[in-house]
């Protein structure tokens, strides 16, 4: 693939177009291709697939670019491009491909389309950064620096089943008398988000190797970056707001293509402290479930200690179902060559 085929693009408002040498034609999605998009993912990630509800607000993002192959008009794969981190870094996330077009080189195509394309677009960029969460092995460590990890815990119940058990859990039990009763969570004003995840406190002791991340999305805690990050229907609690020890955030509950009634909640849970963090697990659940009819899936990320004893509170004083055993999330970048 040549430079010239970047160099050649339009500005994103238009339609931009490109043709690789491979055959394949690349161009600037856009909310006209929709339909098109959703045929041609359709059953990823299990009928998990978050696009569906984000593609719009994709589409309103003037730091994103989504890029699309498509193969004789037809749309093939996908990748999204972020560019954040004040200009520096290039997010690269939601990699998909046709199912009868794997195997076949496609994506690899389209991720070198995608790196020209930012250096052409953004010549100040000098790292590529995406997350992972399947086991990274010794080829992945040539190619990739590993950033940070967190442990993934994926569970999943009904909301009409769980609230009776967060009211009980919330108002005192098991989970205060281990260490005595611990004060409840605080939830943060856009200011209070500013100040305190800009803080050397909260940047050097309690984020994972200095990481914002926000449903697999990781950031550099920066002005700019939280700019971004509060313009998101995300809530963020802490344990104190003078001193915390434990943060976290979570989505707002979204639908997924897997049936009718079905949901979707993240939460990333950061700290290394037992009793706070599962406090504002229960009230992020409390929170956002309370007025939800239907199953939900539910991911938690947090430091790899915790994991263990949070999916025993899951499964002890929760009752839910867990999806899978341990795994985790992986941060990794490399230079953009």
């Amino acid at each position: 693939m040549k430079i010239e085929n970047a160099l050649a693009l339009p500005c994103p408002a238009q339609q931009e177009t490109a043709e690789s040498q491979s055959g394949l034609e690349f161009t600037i999605a856009t909310e006209e291709d929709f339909a098109d998009i959703m045929s041609m993912s359709k059953d990823i990630y299990g009928g998990l697939d978050y696009l569906p509800t984000r593609y719009q607000s994709w589409m309103q993002e003037e730091y994103r670019h989504v890029v699309l192959a498509r193969k004789q008009g037809k749309v093939i794969a996908l990748e999204s491009v972020c560019v954040i981190d004040e200009g520096e870094t290039v997010l690269v996330e939601g990699l998909r491909v046709a199912p009868s077009e794997r195997g076949k080189g496609v994506a690899g195509v389209l991720l070198k389309f995608c790196s020209q394309f930012i250096k052409a677009r953004y010549p100040e960029v000098k790292v590529t950064r995406l997350t992972r969460d399947d086991k990274l092995g010794p080829k992945d460590f040539q190619k990739y620096r590993l950033i940070t990890k967190q442990a993934i815990l994926l569970v999943r119940f009904r909301a009409e089943d769980l609230q009776p058990r967060l009211l009980q859990l919330l108002a005192g039990g098991p989970l205060d008398s281990e260490s005595g009763l611990s004060p409840p969570p605080v939830l943060l004003e856009p200011g209070e988000v500013r100040r305190l995840f800009l803080s050397q406190g909260v940047v050097g002791g309690v984020l994972p190797n200095r990481t914002i991340l926000q449903d697999w999305q990781p950031f550099k805690p920066l002005p700019s970056n939280l700019d971004i990050l509060l313009k998101k229907d995300v809530d963020w609690m802490v344990d104190s707001a003078k001193q915390p020890r434990v943060a976290s955030l979570c989505t707002f509950p979204f639908p997924v293509p897997i049936g009718d009634d079905c949901f979707y909640l993240n939460i990333d849970v950061f700290g290394k402290e037992l009793v706070p963090a599962r406090r504002q697990v229960l009230a992020h659940l409390r929170r956002h479930t309370e007025a939800l009819r239907g199953h939900v899936m539910c991911q938690v990320f947090l430091e790899p200690a915790l994991w263990e004893p949070m999916a025993d509170l899951c499964k002890r004083e929760l009752e839910v179902e867990r999806v899978k055993e341990y795994t985790e999330q992986c941060v990794v970048e490399a230079d953009l060559l």
